[in-house]
């Protein structure tokens, strides 16, 4: 049981702080409504991290963050200036297609390589049960500042994604606002996919907020529901990992989706017995 404990410690400490900044970035994305945005951004960083590697860089090198920062800044001003009230082109077309030639590029990229099917299951569920204390601190440092930033001007952030979900047309401060919510956004989602791989970083962001969207109202309230759903289902997660022998990334992610699941099906009862 020790033994166990010890190894899923820093990987708990890892899912902390992953929920801890997902879901209030869940929550900015929830209420502009383009969902799908860091599934793109994650996979633009998977895509810079990918080329990194094809360059002769390691995983962990900073050559190779580095890269994969500069693909997700790309992604991010191409859904900040491509924002609009045209209905015509929805946004998230935009960001749907960002997504599936980032994944396809990503694929081409390790068609030639010998180690090429490994390199993209690492990518999309990434190394959590492996993470080092070293990688933790890092994560905890820089998402402590995007936090920070966030917070004190949290009145202009969220003055934007209201904007956005009204679908008003933006000006040139919302316009700046908006540019750089992704490009913090951008920082987190290629650092997360460092650690958790793309489907794990986007269980964390939509998945515990939409959960809390199910039984709570109000930003703050969803806000605490979210952490605790969260870690809740992480450590369920890791022990399911760890009891069947099974990869603990895509463990986490099949165990969101069971309990998501099971919430849905409680609310519904919960309405049935009320009317």
């Amino acid at each position: 049981m020790f033994e166990a404990l010890d190894l899923i410690i820093w990987p708990l400490v890892a899912a902390l702080v992953l929920t801890g900044i997902h879901v209030y970035l869940g929550l900015h994305v929830v209420t502009r409504g383009v969902i799908f945005v860091d599934l793109a951004l994650a996979q633009m960083a998977a895509l810079g991290t990918a080329a990194g590697m094809l360059m002769g860089w390691r995983h962990e090198d900073l050559s190779t963050y580095v890269v994969a920062v500069g693909f997700t800044f790309l992604g991010a001003i191409l859904f900040a200036i491509t924002r609009s009230k045209d209905d015509r082109i929805p946004q998230e077309a935009i960001i749907g297609i960002t997504y599936v030639v980032a994944a396809a590029l990503m694929i081409l990229l390790f068609s030639k390589s010998a180690e090429g099917a490994e390199h993209i299951n690492y990518l999309l569920v990434g190394s959590i049960l492996f993470v080092t204390p070293a990688i933790v601190g890092k994560t905890f440092c820089l998402y402590a500042v995007i936090g920070l930033i966030h917070w004190v001007f949290r009145g202009e952030f969220l003055r934007a994604s209201e904007n956005h979900s009204a679908r008003q047309a933006p000006d040139a401060r919302t316009r700046f606002w908006d540019f750089l919510f992704y490009v913090t956004f951008g920082f987190v989602v290629t650092s997360s996919v460092k650690i958790a791989g793309v489907l794990l970083v986007f269980s964390y962001l939509i998945i515990p907020t939409v959960a809390a969207m199910l039984f709570v109202q109000g930003n703050r309230n969803r806000l605490i529901f979210g952490w605790g759903f969260g870690v809740a289902v992480s450590v369920l997660g890791m022990v399911f990992s760890l009891a069947l022998d099974i990869p603990t990334g895509a463990s986490i992610v099949a165990t969101f989706g069971g309990a998501l699941a099971l919430l849905a099906i409680l609310k519904t009862a919960l309405k049935s017995s009320t009317v």
